[in-house]
């Protein structure tokens, strides 16, 4: 029937294993099986103590977030939370540090994994990177061997992981080095040794995370006589299109960070082409493909192929990195922050040069004034620190913006095809009908207040504060240009009087009676 879904129906029973819940895409992805596959048995999810929290605190804690209020408000929402079993576990740990019960209960009734814990920091060291994200999934693979039920491991990577491929197919790639050799190497040489290593190691790897994921796909391969595997590859996770709640985000990686910079005033330059276009995947479009991808493979014909997906954007109603800032920035000034440093105002450079030169005069001039001002006031100095930390992660970031991708997906595009009208209603991830006015000022509003914790109400003060802002930067930039027109004159009046010096009367004079 067409009102009936084939892959909610397909998830009957089920018992599903998520790794990374408690993550961005992890806690879309289990409030979506929950909503959406009702029918299913139950969601283990892996997570480890943390902060002081036990591991079914911090499950108590997610569960209570946004993200669930729309789950919550279904007359059943509260039994089918009841569905989420939480397993006391560590990635990091061998046997993933595993009660004898827990073990137990996994190999016995697990039917499909969703492998989606990962590092994503991009400054981490190597030997965090390579022990969480390499070494954590070796150990995931190894208890995986034992369940007698599995039949689909589903290993989350990303398609930035193979950054010397211009062209990124749906296929394996070979890693530069043997994940296998790399982990025994981090497990006993010392920090010190390893950062002078980590250059010569990451060659054409942008950063650990990246490097690490290389490794990773690799090792998932060597299971692939032992455990039915698919890697999905999806580009820059973003915040929600529709589900949840349009514009939802919970974290400042990415392109969320910088657009909170840039709110605020502390980002005024970033290194970008703004003709390229910016590869962004919505996380409820993100996580549709994965519930998606679980069902085609199972339901397949079984094979010792790793079957490899890529969860991009291509050609499907794209935007470019310049489109996104002048749409951006508009919804930015209608809807500012609270808290801004200054007046938000800036943009891309697609020279380096000029973006390092205006880095200088409106990041760090900047930053050593302001902090120079609060010691002489008797507190603590901070923009120098903060800088430093957004020029870290500028630097990284910028590498993915200032060059062209592609990652065919023609794959995932066979998945979209054999999809049913309702269950692509459901289960959505084309985005040909994304209005990315909307999408962005969903963007803008999620951020100010899942991110920076800023009430709606408080936006009639921020846009007070944005128009005193404003006009103290025109009167910065007047007493600047006035500052710069007075340097110039008083270095030329300088210049002209060297120049006339030697030609005056007595000098002359002095000079030609000197003569023998």
């Amino acid at each position: 029937m067409e009102d009936t879904s084939v892959i909610a129906e397909f998830y009957k029973d089920r018992h599903v294993l998520i790794t990374g819940a408690t993550g961005f895409m992890g806690k879309v992805l289990v409030e979506k099986l929950l909503r959406c596959c009702p029918d299913l048995s139950t969601i283990s999810v892996l997570v480890r103590p943390k902060k002081g929290k036990k591991s079914n605190e911090r499950i108590q804690d997610i569960v209570s977030c946004p993200v669930f209020d729309k789950l919550r408000d279904q007359p059943d929402g509260e039994k089918l939370l009841k569905k989420i079993n939480c397993i006391a576990g560590d990635i990091t740990q061998p046997n993933l540090n595993l009660s004898n019960d827990d073990e137990k209960t996994l190999q016995d009734s697990v039917d499909i994994i969703f492998h989606m814990a990962a590092n994503v920091r991009f400054d981490q060291s190597l030997k965090t990177a390579v022990l969480f994200n390499t070494g954590g999934t070796k150990n995931l693979l190894d208890v995986a061997c034992t369940f007698k039920k599995l039949t689909a491991f589903i290993h989350v990577s990303t398609s930035y992981c193979h950054c010397n491929e211009v062209r990124l197919e749906e296929k394996l790639y070979k890693a530069p080095h043997d994940p296998r050799k790399i982990l025994d190497m981090v497990s006993w040489m010392d920090e010190t040794m390893l950062e002078s290593l980590t250059p010569k190691l990451l060659k054409s790897s942008p950063n650990t995370y990246a490097y690490t994921k290389c490794l990773t796909e690799q090792l998932v391969s060597e299971y692939a006589s032992r455990l039915p595997l698919v890697i999905a590859r999806p580009s820059i996770v973003t915040a929600a299109w529709k589900e949840p709640m349009p514009g939802w985000v919970d974290n400042l990686n990415g392109p969320t960070g910088m657009l909170v910079g840039a709110g605020k005033g502390v980002i005024r330059s970033m290194h970008c082409d703004h003709t390229l276009e910016a590869n962004i995947e919505p996380v409820d479009c993100a996580t549709n493909a994965l519930i998606a991808i679980g069902w085609k493979v199972v339901t397949s014909p079984a094979t010792r192929d790793v079957r490899v997906y890529h969860v991009t954007a291509n050609n499907d109603n794209t935007i470019s990195w310049g489109s996104a800032l002048d749409i951006g920035r508009k919804h930015f000034y209608d809807n500012p922050f609270s808290v801004c440093l200054w007046y938000p105002r800036g943009g891309f450079k697609s020279n380096y040069f000029y973006h390092m030169l205006a880095v200088f005069f409106l990041h760090v001039i900047p930053a050593y004034l302001v902090d120079f001002l609060m010691v002489m006031t008797g507190n603590k100095p901070f923009l120098v620190r903060t800088q430093k930390r957004i020029h870290g992660g500028l630097e990284v970031f910028q590498y993915y913006t200032t060059r062209p991708w592609y990652f065919c997906n023609d794959n995932f595009t066979k998945i979209w095809n054999e999809m049913t009208k309702r269950d692509k209603e459901i289960f959505y991830t084309n985005r040909n009908k994304i209005d990315y006015n909307q999408y962005l000022l969903d963007y803008v509003l999620g951020a100010r207040r899942y991110c920076v914790r800023e009430d709606p109400e408080t936006l009639p003060y921020a846009r007070k504060l944005l128009k005193r802002l404003y006009y103290l930067d025109i009167l910065k930039n007047i007493v600047l240009a006035l500052f710069v027109l007075w340097l110039f004159s008083s270095y030329a009046t300088m210049f002209l009087n060297r120049i006339e010096a030697p030609f005056s009367f007595s000098n002359y004079t002095m000079s030609y009676k000197s003569v023998p």
